[in-house]
């Protein structure tokens, strides 16, 4: 989907992202994001804000019954944890303009300063 301006805004959270729940019943877990929905603000975090689904009969399940699977999390409840010190972080978005001039969004760790991947 293409971002348009204004509308979406960028998030400091991307996919296979490492993050911290720091509010909420799940406060003080960790897991890596499966899916980010970023017109909604939310994530989908592995293990995390688990919820009952019933399921009709279908060819997997020919009896139906009730699934647990993970529920999405607002962003605002989620934080990076940075990849060196394993401890959570807030993100800083800088731009950094290469030697041909043209410049790009990068991650930065605002506690230790170091760039994200």
């Amino acid at each position: 989907m293409r971002r348009k301006f204004n509308l979406i805004p960028k998030l400091n959270l991307r996919k296979d992202d490492t993050v911290m729940v720091i509010s909420g019943d799940d406060k003080g877990k960790s897991g890596r994001i499966i899916a980010i929905y970023p017109e909604k603000r939310k994530a989908v975090v592995e293990g995390l804000n688990m919820v009952t689904k019933h399921v009709k009969p279908n060819a997997e399940q020919t009896g139906g019954g009730r699934v647990e699977q993970e529920a999405a999390l607002h962003l605002s409840k989620l934080m990076l944890i940075d990849p060196k010190t394993n401890k959570p972080t807030r993100v800083a978005l800088t731009k950094v303009t290469d030697k041909k001039g043209k410049t790009t969004t990068e991650r930065v760790s605002v506690k230790t300063k170091e760039v994200i991947k």
